[in-house]
């Protein structure tokens, strides 16, 4: 089972990531976030809590998105991220190696990401870009 002490060693381990405050457990690759807490609603009038034990990880696009949540519903799940190319983990269902794939697999979709947002913006028009990418 891994924990948010490996996440942090995980991701600080890989080329401009950076976390955002001391203890946030928030990932940035050159600004741009990739991984974070889980921030559950206790209450719909209070501030939302960040859950240490599930994590929320960028992902390539929807078709990577789509693949996560079929194919390990017990470890994935999505809750108000519908339409975001994102997905919650649950850390206690899955092993460190498991999660060394996932950070990885979330530092290598923000160049992407970003790329694939310029060459729409290129091609079709800026105002549609965010719509493609599920921004």
């Amino acid at each position: 089972m891994a924990d948010k002490h490996d996440l942090r060693r995980l991701a600080l381990a890989l080329d401009g990531v950076e976390e955002r405050d001391v203890n946030s457990f928030t990932f940035r690759r050159d600004g741009r976030i990739m991984v974070w807490p889980y921030p559950e609603r206790i209450h719909p009038k209070k501030a939302r809590v960040p859950r240490y034990d599930q994590f929320v990880l960028r992902v390539a696009d929807a078709d990577d998105r789509a693949a996560y949540l079929l194919g390990e519903p017990d470890v994935f799940s999505t809750d108000h991220y519908h339409g975001y190319a994102a997905v919650i983990v649950r850390l206690d269902a899955i092993d460190e190696s498991r999660l060394a794939e996932l950070v990885q697999e979330a530092w290598e979709s923000e160049p992407l990401r970003s790329r694939l947002k310029w060459s729409i913006q290129q091609h079709i028009g800026s105002e549609y870009a965010s719509c493609v990418l599920l921004d």
